[in-house]
């Protein structure tokens, strides 16, 4: 039944925009290149308007999960990597629970699976897109026109297109990684030089102040006589980023590459070379960011279809059971005060959390069980569980030191499922208490930098040991 299912969309997946496979080994200095082109792609995508908008004054759903969807508002980047998350999700659900059935070992199943998620990816974002639209996300729909209305959707469905293009580009071996990692660390990382070290001038309720946490320590004490007040201040205001928020910033930093560095070490030995002994590592993230990416697509989704139901049927009780929004002061921005919403937006601030304990608890715990939960079911869908790795090690004639090849899964079993729940539910911990303690660019945000800046570096150590290997034998040949 899946596979007729997948068959059904064959015909739509033909007229799909797709990157070919190279036919040779990509240079190392080629993937750098095609990478560094990706990312300015991107870069100059995030900075480009939309035409055809009026106001940009209206409620912002993505408000607080900007950084992890490395996307810019009001830009060709409104939607960032939202569509593929969403679409890879969906579909990922639908293979691990049966609905759609995929042989992974056939190349046909694997070339239909790709290009459902690519379908449904650009599917999604005409439907997210249009709801931005006419919600009125760029002004009031009717006086924006249907014309500007139309093309204000085409444009972002055509970015999140090339988008996608970008990290299919990418993931195909022409460059490094995947584009969607790539791109949200340069949103975190440019998010976080912008709040530290931004000279621009904001208005604040105590007068004009720069927006830079650390320029605007630097410029108070310069610029006021009372330097207690100036320090105090620049710590603790709360309508701008203040220093607090750069401290919790570089503790989470600190946290998370010390946490990052937990492993198991698994001794193997060679079963084809006598005497040969290294090691496999189980990570204690063994799932690396992909939970709190997930969770961060889920809610999301949940906070744009909510904010929209409200903003047309606010009045409906179980509308605002689902959520019930009001805009913050001073501002038009909506933020969830009550509904299923409401428990899933993380607390900003030390403050905001002990005055809502219970929205907190909950918050906290729905994190905790979901991310242990997304990450036990990726290790699932993604070919790294017990048995497929038994079955690597197999393949590669190695095995567990002091245990047999039929023993190897069930040693396998007592550490990687463990490392795949705690992993999850400790990036649920270090993602909210970062929230609450007002770090930049979200916890979650900064989970997801650190990883994939250690995925990148782990990539540059991996090519660089194969170039040696491959100039040592050269030299030896000659």
């Amino acid at each position: 039944m899946g596979l007729r299912v997948l068959h059904v969309l064959k015909p739509f997946m033909a007229a799909l925009p797709e990157i070919e496979s190279p036919v040779r080994k990509v240079p190392f200095n080629e993937k750098l290149l095609y990478t560094v082109v990706a990312l300015f792609g991107y870069l100059v995508m995030s900075q480009l308007p939309l035409y055809g908008i009026i106001s940009q004054e209206s409620s912002d759903p993505f408000y607080f999960l900007r950084d992890v969807l490395a996307s810019q508002r009001g830009t060709l980047m409104e939607l960032g990597v939202l569509p593929i998350l969403t679409s890879g999700m969906i579909m990922q659900f639908m293979a691990a629970s049966n609905v759609i059935h995929v042989d992974y070992s056939l190349k046909e199943d694997r070339a239909l699976f790709c290009g459902a998620q690519k379908l449904f990816a650009i599917l999604i974002s005409i439907g997210q897109a249009a709801l931005l639209v006419f919600t009125g996300l760029y002004g009031n729909p009717t006086e924006i026109g249907a014309v500007r209305c139309g093309l204000l959707v085409l444009q972002i469905v055509f970015a999140s297109t090339v988008t996608m293009l970008l990290d299919e580009l990418l993931q195909k071996g022409y460059g490094l990684g995947s584009g969607i990692n790539i791109f949200v660390a340069a949103k975190v990382c440019q998010s976080i030089f912008w709040k530290s070290m931004a000279f621009t001038t904001v208005n604040t309720i105590r007068g004009p102040e720069r927006e830079g946490a650390l320029v605007s320590l630097f410029s108070l004490l310069m610029s006021r006589k009372d330097k207690a007040r100036a320090l105090r201040d620049a710590f603790y205001r709360d309508d701008v980023t203040n220093v607090m928020s750069f401290i919790a910033t570089l503790v989470t930093f600190g946290v998370v590459i010390y946490v990052q560095g937990f492993r198991v070490e698994l001794p193997v030995k060679s079963n084809r070379m006598r005497g040969q002994r290294g090691s496999y590592p189980i990570k204690f993230f063994y799932t690396s960011s992909m939970p709190v990416m997930l969770q961060s697509a889920l809610f999301a989704n949940i906070f744009l279809i909510s904010q929209t139901l409200f903003t047309f049927f606010g009045d409906n009780v179980l509308i605002r059971i689902f959520g019930a929004w009001e805009p913050l002061a001073d501002s038009n921005q909506l933020v969830a005060v009550g509904g299923i919403a409401y428990y899933l937006s993380a607390p900003h601030s030390l403050t905001e959390a002990l005055f809502s304990p219970v929205r907190t608890a909950l918050y906290v715990s729905i994190s905790i069980i979901l991310c242990a939960y997304l990450s036990k079911v990726w290790v699932d869908i993604s070919g790294s569980t017990s048995r497929d790795v038994a079955k690597t090690l197999k393949d590669q004639q190695l095995a567990i030191a002091g245990f047999r090849d039929a023993s190897m899964y069930k040693e396998l079993q007592r550490v990687i499922p463990v490392a795949a729940s705690f992993g999850g539910a400790s990036l649920a911990i270090i993602a909210s208490a970062a929230d609450i303690f007002g770090a930049i660019g979200s916890g979650a945000g900064i989970l997801m930098s650190v990883m994939i800046i250690f995925q990148y570096f782990e990539m540059f150590v991996r090519e660089q040991m194969e170039g040696n290997l491959t100039m040592d034998a050269m030299m030896a040949g000659q």
